[in-house]
């Protein structure tokens, strides 16, 4: 519940390092944001099949926990949104993964649920 409404922690460490506040924007479009991840929403997230997934993190460190991974993560920050106030989308898109393949991902759509 630590993580909030966040789903991979690169982007966290980036902006807290003190080192950063000299850094330059890199003219490399390796580091542009990834086309598909800027500006979802946490149900169009969770949504994603792995072949989606991997398109959409290609490239990018991401990729590196893998679909199952990702699902608990973005399951994690969708329980901690509603605790912030209940969201029927955010609901129903939990409740469409109460029987995913994953038991790691059913535990987290359990507790997003039930917390």
């Amino acid at each position: 519940p630590l993580i909030g409404n966040r789903i991979y922690g690169c982007d966290d460490c980036q902006l807290a390092c003190p080192w950063n506040k000299f850094a330059q924007r890199s003219a490399l479009p390796d580091f542009d944001e990834r086309r598909g991840l800027s500006g979802q929403q946490l149900g169009t997230l969770f949504s994603w099949t792995e072949d989606e997934f991997l398109r959409y993190t290609e490239g990018g460190p991401i990729r590196r926990i893998g679909h199952e991974r990702w699902l608990r993560n973005v399951a994690v920050a969708m329980g901690n949104a509603l605790r912030a106030g209940d969201d029927a989308g955010i609901r129903q898109a939990l409740q469409q993964r109460l029987n995913d393949p994953s038991a790691l991902v059913r535990e987290h759509v359990v507790w997003a649920l039930e917390n």
